[in-house]
């Protein structure tokens, strides 16, 4: 393993800074929005406006890597996102900011194409399941890292921002400076809906769910925890330990689902979370309790995608999955951008415990929506099955290492 990921470092070095310097953002913005005594409504409009740069910079920012090349595109897309970072710090307008977010996640998409597109150059039949390993690893161990950056805000209000440019610019260096082959960009056509739900209903219910859910708590989970009483510190820790929370229990919970019907599992992960966001909504816990219910919400609600991504697979040929995957990714993009004016919706109407308790009923109802599956349906012998492979929500792209590697798999 470690042999596969030197020959990617540049890469994995890069997403690796990119992600501790960005991936806090979300979260810092929602806290000084709800510090501004901004409305909910518009807190959950920043966070829509971010998934909405994002799914449209996945279908479009390839046109550009296509003509300029992987490295110049690269440097483009960082550099605007660097450029955004302080510009937060200089136009302190809601409105603006919704502006700027809509610019983050274009950039960032492009920035995932690039790199996700470039690993799957490198990768080779025999190291591809490490690669998207390695590459998972870097991106939510920065993205967990990044959340203490929160914690240099209190005495200096710009310095976040600060920080958050100078690491996504240093992130430019290992791929200006590798002398990696650029690859040439796959075309990739996604499966329409249709066909998406008559291959998989659950596969493409689920995932739309859960793009609501995980939209909905990246948008208004930081403001969830400010108004519960909890300190900026605080915040930081629970982010953070609801990403690790649900990087751990991917694995454990994809090779059960390779071990027995694909769909229970992925009922049983909708029904723990139902019951856990419920508890959240429901209990007035103290901030260490708050935490820990926190990573086992993340744990279960993190793991449905990748799930869901392997039921589908399992009802489709193997020259089909890579339009399905990629299909999948869109769809769970357009579940997060309905997720934080859902979860912001709940809170204006019911206080802070209406964001768990909207997270907690979309949980619920796509669990009652496998149970009548399993109905409608004979599972797929286990013997059959692809198997499960964890994988990140990024962009279409990532659907070509995925899809290969479980090619290569079965």
């Amino acid at each position: 393993m470690i042999a596969s990921a030197l020959s990617v470092r540049a890469l994995l070095l890069a997403i690796f800074i990119l992600m501790a310097g960005s991936g806090f953002l979300s979260t810092l913005i929602a806290i000084r929005l709800e510090s501004a005594g901004v409305p909910s409504l518009i807190i959950g409009l920043a966070a829509t406006s971010y998934f909405t740069g994002l799914t449209l910079g996945s279908l479009r920012a390839e046109l550009l890597i296509a003509r300029i090349g992987h490295i110049r595109a690269f440097a483009a897309f960082v550099t605007v996102f660097s450029a955004s970072s302080l510009a937060y710090a200089i136009l302190e307008l809601p409105t603006i900011w919704i502006v700027l977010r809509f610019i983050d996640g274009f950039a960032m998409a492009g920035v995932f194409v690039c790199l996700e597109s470039w690993l799957n150059r490198q990768a080779t039949p025999t190291n591809r399941s490490t690669v998207l390993a390695a590459y998972m690893i870097a991106l939510y161990c920065g993205q967990a890292g990044g959340q203490f950056l929160l914690n240099l805000g209190q005495d200096a209000p710009d310095l976040p921002f600060m920080i958050s440019a100078v690491l996504l610019s240093i992130a430019l260096l290992p791929v200006l400076l590798t002398r990696m082959e650029q690859p040439q960009i796959e075309a990739i056509t996604p499966f329409s809906i249709r066909k998406l739900y008559a291959a998989s209903p659950l596969g493409i219910i689920g995932t739309l769910a859960n793009g609501a859910m995980l939209g909905a708590f990246y948008a208004m989970g930081a403001v969830y925890v400010q108004r519960i009483g909890m300190g900026l510190a605080q915040v930081a820790l629970f982010t953070s330990c609801v990403i690790a929370g649900g990087v751990a229990l991917q694995y454990p919970l994809g090779r059960l689902s390779d071990r027995f019907d694909r769909r229970r599992v992925i009922i049983a992960c909708f029904a723990i979370t139902a019951a856990v966001s419920a508890a959240i909504a429901a209990l007035e816990l103290p901030a260490i309790g708050t935490i820990a219910i926190g990573s086992v919400f993340g744990g279960f609600a993190f793991a449905l995608y990748p799930l869901c991504v392997a039921h589908s697979n399992d009802h489709l040929d193997e020259d089909q999955r890579v339009g399905a995957s990629s299909g999948l990714v869109l769809t769970y993009s357009v579940g997060a951008m309905a997720g934080p004016m859902i979860g912001s919706s709940a809170m204006s109407a019911f206080g802070p415990a209406g964001l768990f308790a909207v997270i907690g009923a979309l949980s619920a109802g796509a669990a009652l929506f496998g149970i009548w599956r399993t109905v409608r349906r004979a599972a797929v012998p286990t013997g059959e099955q692809q198997l499960f492979q964890s994988l990140p929500r990024t962009t279409p792209m990532v659907a070509v290492l995925e899809a290969e590697d479980m090619g290569e798999d079965s």
